[in-house]
């Protein structure tokens, strides 16, 4: 990991939602050359499910060597801001580094967010960014070596990355055209600059998109911590930039990435935003070892229950048809009353249609067609990467964040799916 140098000592940093997961980390980082930080977070109260209050980070990053504020700051209320902005003024004499970090997702399609939703993301992630942004800058130029640095990825106009959950996309590019504006507005008297990370890091968000064992597939946030303290110790000149933490740290000289890992060794999830290998440890797996994959679990798995077909329909055949004939005879009552969702498939390649699994209706069922009630979850694939899902080869996240499966309907059944198939790729 990037040792401290000491060059942040005394210096106060205002940091968005640093009561957990990365802002919580790059304080920590800074904390321990004794820096002053300002915790901006919703979060005073214990949460029923997520970790850590301003208070409890409070107390880490004065064990860590730091001086901690902390201070209740919802960034879609203007006036949190500026009270918050005014009390760090207060009691450490001004402001040198502002890091927006906090952040809300939602990865759903246009038709499935909701107006709440979609104000959520746009309050928090653009217009929260901005706001802090313009109340802490008449302080952070009186600094001698300011930094606004946002949690926020390049802009890629890559449609693949708008089509499944256009108005996060919007929102997370909104602080990024934070970054480009800012910079230019502000060169030579502030550093304004964006992070983002190579592959998915493990925060309380994550688990929740991803589900258990997602963890073992992300970095901890020390990687994120480590870049953006390179970022901070540089001049001011050093602005406008779009930052992957990797890349970075890579120019600084670390060569040991798996102390990052969570299970090191483990193949990683490439973040969003990134036209990045799917599989960043073993490279790019080509089309002929997926066919070699379908040709060898057609070759192989016979037996099971007989898959539905729909009436006058020849009996589909090949890999996809041998994947539903296996899950049709693992199906369990227990299965259905666990995740109590209907499932449609739409796959394009060799063995692909309409497909369908019911694990709402009684005993539950699998077939070609659609299935005998309405769908809670579409998903949209090829086929080929159907089967790799299945068998434990692709992992759905990681096939959604790539953009090799697109979800439509119900986000909760669609992670109670995977969760099933951990239990299913023992008979695949």
């Amino acid at each position: 990991m990037l040792p401290n140098t000491g060059k942040l000592a005394g210096c106060t940093l205002f940091i968005t939602g640093a009561s957990r997961g990365i802002g919580k980390a790059i304080a920590l980082k800074a904390a321990k050359d004794g820096a002053n930080i300002v915790i901006a977070a919703k979060t005073a109260e214990p949460h029923p499910t997520l970790p850590g209050t301003i208070y409890t980070a409070a107390a880490e990053i004065e064990a860590a060597g730091g001086k901690a504020l902390p201070c209740v700051v919802n960034v879609r209320e203007e006036q949190q801001i500026i009270n918050a902005v005014e009390k760090a003024v207060k009691t450490f004499g001004g402001i040198d580094i502002l890091v927006n970090n906090a952040s809300a997702i939602s990865l759903t399609g246009t038709l499935e967010t909701e107006t709440k939703k979609v104000n959520l993301m746009m309050d928090v992630n653009v217009r929260g960014t901005y706001l802090t942004s313009k109340t802490c800058l008449p302080h952070l130029r009186k600094s001698k070596n300011p930094h606004i640095l946002n949690l926020s990825p390049p802009m890629n106009l890559n449609p693949m990355w708008f089509k499944n959950h256009c108005a996060y996309t919007i929102s997370k590019y909104g602080m990024s055209m934070c970054v480009l504006g800012m910079a230019e507005e502000f060169r030579g008297e502030v550093a304004v600059n964006a992070l983002w990370p190579k592959t998915a890091i493990h925060t309380a968000a994550m688990d929740m998109l991803g589900g258990s064992g997602i963890e073992k597939q992300c970095r901890k946030t020390d990687i994120l911590a480590d870049a953006a303290y390179c970022i901070l110790t540089k001049p001011k000149s050093f602005t406008g930039n779009f930052i992957i933490d990797e890349v970075l740290l890579r120019e600084e000289g670390v060569k040991d990435f798996d102390i990052y890992a969570i299970a090191p060794g483990h193949p990683l999830i490439p973040d969003f935003f990134l036209d990045a290998e799917t599989d960043m440890k073993q490279g790019r797996q080509g089309a002929s070892q997926a066919f070699q994959e379908e040709k060898q679990l057609s070759g192989s798995q016979r037996g099971g229950a007989t898959v539905d077909t729909e009436p006058g329909a020849a009996e589909p055949q090949g890999p996809v048809a041998e994947t539903f004939r296996i899950i049709q005879g693992a199906m369990s009552d227990e299965h259905v009353r666990a995740t109590q969702g209907v499932f449609q498939f739409e796959l394009s390649g060799d063995g692909g249609g309409t497909w369908y699994i019911d694990l709402k209706s009684k005993g539950g069922s699998a077939g070609f067609g659609k299935a005998p009630v309405p769908a809670d979850v579409v998903m949209s694939m090829a086929s080929a990467d159907f089967v790799r899902m299945f068998t434990g080869k692709l992992k759905p996240t990681l096939a959604f964040m790539s953009g090799k499966l697109r979800i439509k309907g119900n986000m909760s059944l669609a992670i109670k799916l995977e969760k099933m198939l951990t239990q299913f790729n023992s008979k695949l």
